[in-house]
């Protein structure tokens, strides 16, 4: 553009929607079905979100099947074709590209368009979009389904930059893969990430180099292969399927009686029930050990105690062990990942544990890392499985300005605060997906919650847009009153309790994300705004 040009009307559409991952994808068919103009800026050169970026070795999903798929079409579950009980990274981003396909999305998608500015006009009731590549939008309604594990938490090491081998974040893995076949490679974190990657490639480098700050449990995953008869019962069911997922309390439908109290159990019998749902070989034992585990310490720690079992007979080396098991936090208290080899690579000559609570990482120079011991570890790549800015990060990295100018960034620095995780006093027209104090932040099926997020926000566009209204925002007290019901259902329970975990904001009074008044009580909520015209709403 010539210096002085004036700068190009803005298009107008109905909406915007930020991301085309997994929610961003069904939000943009919902709001299509429902007659909206929209459009769509995602970041990377196609479709999936985190399963678009997060392409590393043994990457999967943990839900086992056939949770992890789209609930809002018969048809979809029809065609679906899964292969595995978890699926991989690769037939996950298939699967959303033939979604995109059959509906013909990609259309009202812009790739390579990363949304840097968000202002909202007071005088016109309209968010105007902006992106790093020039794009101007002028729209009624803005989403942000921006992904609560899109931005990479990258630690500080010292000299990083240094390094001359190939580094690289989990999540910003090459498209074109890496070659690590004999090879000299470190992985930093052990969290669910690392240990997808550390069992994967294990067997084929010629050392690796675990760099553990937290010891994790995990569960030894069952990853059946998938056959017709699997998708022919898959398709039969999903109608008392949706049912009963609709009515989880994470998102999945496990069957048999609830979880018996732990004081009904003998001894025997408490173990006994346990190694039954390790069998299963998926989350079921997270959220459904003991009805109390997440109040009784006795029972809590009796299955702690059986974790710690488990990855002791997995592993040789006493002493190797003790180093893998978590001694500062309960099973439960914090993500639990799924393994399925990991606790076993200690035992290969070729892979070395390093403790950093013992011999931290005090900098990396040229050729490798070193570590307050002294030591140097001689590295060809070194694998960055370190997390994200959960919740947060995304939504931060954009410049989102509401009435009266106000800065979200600046605001959520004092303290974040969301109505339901999908709305900000202050803010109208403005929706979001998968952020802070919502059962879709950390601790739900993301399919499952997606469906139902994406079903409030779009029925609240239309209820705007049928009642001739121009916006729509929570009122300071219901923002207020919801806020206090997170706290009061969520910090009292195990996870609540735990700290340290990435449920929990990473500054500022570290507010924990996740909403742990269950699913259920989270859809009630949000049914009950609905159902009262919004009380609580300011309408314009």
């Amino acid at each position: 553009m010539c210096e002085g040009q004036p700068k190009r009307e803005p298009e107008r559409v109905d909406a915007v929607v930020v991301g085309a991952g997994l929610n961003g994808i069904y939000q943009l068919y919902s709001l299509v079905e429902r007659g909206l103009s929209v459009r769509t800026f995602e970041a990377g050169e196609g479709v999936g979100g985190v399963w678009y970026w997060n392409r590393y070795p043994g990457a999967r999903c943990d839900s086992h099947f056939p949770f992890y798929q789209y609930w809002f079409s018969q048809a979809l579950w029809d065609e679906a074709d899964w292969k595995e009980r978890f699926p991989g990274q690769a037939d996950i981003e298939a699967y959303l590209n033939r979604v995109c396909d059959k509906f013909d999305l990609k259309r009202h998608i812009t790739f390579g368009a990363l949304v840097t500015e968000a202002r909202f006009d007071e005088e016109t009731g309209r968010w105007l979009v902006t992106t790093d590549r020039g794009d101007r939008v002028s729209a009624q309604f803005l989403v942000l389904s921006t992904g609560g594990l899109s931005v990479a938490a990258k630690p500080p090491f010292e000299g990083a930059e240094r390094f001359k081998g190939l580094s690289c974040h989990t999540s910003r893995w090459p498209r074109e893969g890496v070659d690590m076949k004999g090879k000299r490679v470190g992985v930093v974190g052990t969290a669910a990430t690392g240990i997808q990657v550390i069992q994967t490639i294990a067997p084929e480098v010629e050392r690796l180099v675990v760099f553990q700050r937290t010891p994790n449990y995990a569960i030894s995953m069952r990853n059946d292969r998938i056959g017709p008869d699997d998708l022919a019962q898959m398709r039969a069911a999903y109608p008392e399927l949706l049912a009963g997922v609709r009515q989880s309390e994470g998102g999945f439908v496990y069957g048999g009686p609830p979880p018996p109290n732990f004081a009904d159990l003998t001894p025997a019998e408490r173990t006994a029930h346990l190694e039954r749902i390790w069998a299963e070989g998926n989350l079921r034992l997270w959220g459904g050990s003991f009805a109390d585990a997440g109040d009784n310490p006795e029972a809590s720690e009796f299955v702690s105690d059986f974790v710690r079992g488990k990855i002791r007979e997995k592993v040789k080396d006493p002493a190797v062990a003790e180093k893998l098991i978590p001694r500062d936090h309960a099973f439960a208290s914090r993500r639990v990942p799924l393994e399925n080899g990991y606790f076993e690579a200690f035992n290969r000559d070729n892979v070395e544990l390093v403790d950093l609570r013992e011999d931290p990482i005090v900098s990396i120079d040229e050729t490798g890392v070193n570590t307050a011991s002294g030591r140097h570890h001689d590295l060809d790549v070194i694998v960055y499985a370190t997390g994200f800015e959960a919740g947060v990060g995304a939504i931060r990295r954009i410049d989102i300005r509401g009435r009266g100018g106000v800065s979200l960034r600046e605001q959520w620095d004092k303290a974040v605060t969301t109505t339901v995780g999908m709305q900000v006093h202050g803010f109208p027209n403005l929706f979001m997906t998968m952020a802070p104090f919502a059962p879709a932040s950390a601790l739900c099926n993301i399919p499952v919650c997606s469906d139902q997020q994406v079903q409030w926000i779009t029925d609240t566009i239309a209820f705007v847009r049928d009642q001739g209204l121009r916006s729509i925002e929570p009122k300071a007290e219901t923002e207020a009153a919801w806020m206090a019901h997170h706290q009061e259902v969520s910090e009292p329970t195990l996870i609540g309790r735990n700290r340290q975990s990435w449920y929990r904001l990473p500054t500022g009074n570290r507010e924990l994300i996740a909403y742990l008044g269950g699913l259920n009580q989270y859809r009630a909520t949000c049914e009950g705004y609905r159902a009262s015209g919004y009380a609580g709403f300011a309408l314009t």
